[in-house]
């Protein structure tokens, strides 16, 4: 009968966690969900780990991040939408590294979908894209984040008490940088401050 008595005490903690949103593999990020656990590779560049305020060699989570804002970008080096946006991004890119108050709490990388290091990184230098991208060859993470079209943007708390937490999840087409920024960096309670 105690056991009884402790499992139906379980059961409104279970019924919560079941009605937690979540991204769940096949469906997109939405805002609310919890970020899947990425594992990623550490970047081999030393100045890119050092972004991304990593140490080490070794695989980790965009949860060891060191920011409060992660921006994710999800790109195809083979799709045209993604290089003809990857100007913009860049821009974005370089407006957060030049507002002191969000290069230290907003980092961004970059997923190519499908993508090996070599069209990862033929991406990259075609495109003089200054922050870290992640092949992804066997679309591993792209399953996770719902194999969403490219290119997409997801923006992450990753600060959350009970984990990453997406807050932000954006189709491309944006029609500037500063746009872009805003849409993604709205709902995080960080805000950019355009020089007037």
């Amino acid at each position: 009968m105690a056991r009884l008595g402790r499992f139906l005490l379980l059961i409104p903690a279970l019924i919560l966690v079941a009605a937690t949103p979540s991204a769940i593999e096949g469906k997109p990020p939405v805002p609310g969900a919890a970020l899947p656990q990425l594992t990623l590779p550490a970047p081999p560049e030393e100045s890119a780990r050092a972004y991304l305020g990593i140490s080490g060699a070794s695989d980790f989570t965009a949860a060891e991040i060191a920011a409060e804002v992660l921006l994710i970008e999800i790109f195809s080096m083979y799709c045209p939408h993604c290089q003809r946006e990857a100007a913009m991004v860049n821009e974005m890119f370089a407006r957060i590294e030049a507002d002191p108050r969000l290069r230290s709490k907003v980092k961004m990388i970059g997923i190519g979908a499908g993508n090996t290091p070599l069209e990862v990184d033929f991406f990259r230098r075609t495109y003089g894209v200054r922050f870290p991208l992640f092949p992804d060859p066997d679309f591993r993470l792209h399953k996770q984040l719902g194999e969403v079209r490219t290119p997409y943007f997801i923006g992450v708390k990753l600060k959350s008490p009970s984990g990453p937490l997406v807050y932000s999840a954006k189709a491309g087409g944006a029609t500037s940088a500063v746009e872009l920024l805003k849409q993604l960096l709205s709902g995080s309670s960080l805000e950019l401050k355009e020089a007037h």
